[in-house]
């Protein structure tokens, strides 16, 4: 199965490192994010990688190239102008074309989660999109009060965390969403699944109980600096 890896972004709250390298390719202890994610999934079993990349392209093939070093394959397919977080898919369609399923995740995401069972839920569920999904704790930065129907206020919290689930950046596509993603045009993820939803296509959740981590501002690296040090993220 092919795994399919947006790496063409900008990784603008990054700077000024991404200056240099871009985001994928930046240092987590002795090697890149992008080879702690590849080697992550070669680990499990997957290693036919399709690398959308656009920013300092170059650097992607001259550092990773076809990617035996790795002992797994890698094809490019290069974006000449931005197309969002799913017109790459649409792009590299004749990479893919052949392939009931495949996945796609943001190259900037670190996770410890069982693909192999995460694409079972996909195939067994029949669906067309299956959805990482994450629960986090999100800090509210005010004082919330709780009250009954007469006024009378029964609780007050101090700036409390708020749960949500949010998309995690990883997804299980089966072919038929190619259909769904025009040619040549700016298209985003989230646009993709609303429009499954409306023609009644089958979206299904699966949610990551595992280590996950976005590495999108500064202190997320850090973090994930650390985390790779002290062992926390598997491969």
């Amino acid at each position: 199965m092919k795994v399919f890896i947006l790496v063409g972004g900008l990784g603008q709250r990054l700077r000024p490192f991404t200056d240099v390298l871009p985001k994928p390719l930046l240092p987590l202890g002795e090697r890149s994010i992008l080879e702690v994610i590849m080697l992550k999934f070669k680990k499990q079993g997957f290693s036919d990688f399709i690398l959308a990349t656009n920013y300092k392209s170059d650097i992607f093939m001259n550092y990773l190239g076809d990617g035996s070093k790795l002992g797994v394959k890698i094809t490019y397919s290069e974006e000449k102008k931005k197309l969002g977080t799913a017109g790459p898919i649409k792009l590299a369609e004749n990479l893919i074309k052949n392939e009931d399923d495949f996945i796609v995740t943001n190259g900037d995401i670190l996770t410890n989660l069982d693909f192999n069972e995460f694409i079972k839920f996909h195939k067994t569920s029949s669906a067309d999109i299956t959805v990482l999904t994450k629960m986090i704790e999100l800090p509210l930065g005010y004082g919330v009060i709780s009250s009954d129907e007469d006024n009378n206020i029964q609780k007050f919290q101090e700036r409390p965390n708020i749960g949500a689930t949010i998309c995690a950046g990883v997804y299980a596509l089966n072919k038929s969403i190619l259909n769904i993603i025009p040619a040549d045009a700016v298209f985003d993820m989230p646009q993709v699944i609303n429009s499954a939803l409306e023609k009644g296509m089958v979206v299904k959740e699966y949610s990551c109980k595992d280590y996950w981590l976005d590495l999108g501002r500064m202190e997320d690296y850090q973090k994930a600096k650390k985390d790779v040090s002290e062992g926390n993220i598997d491969g």
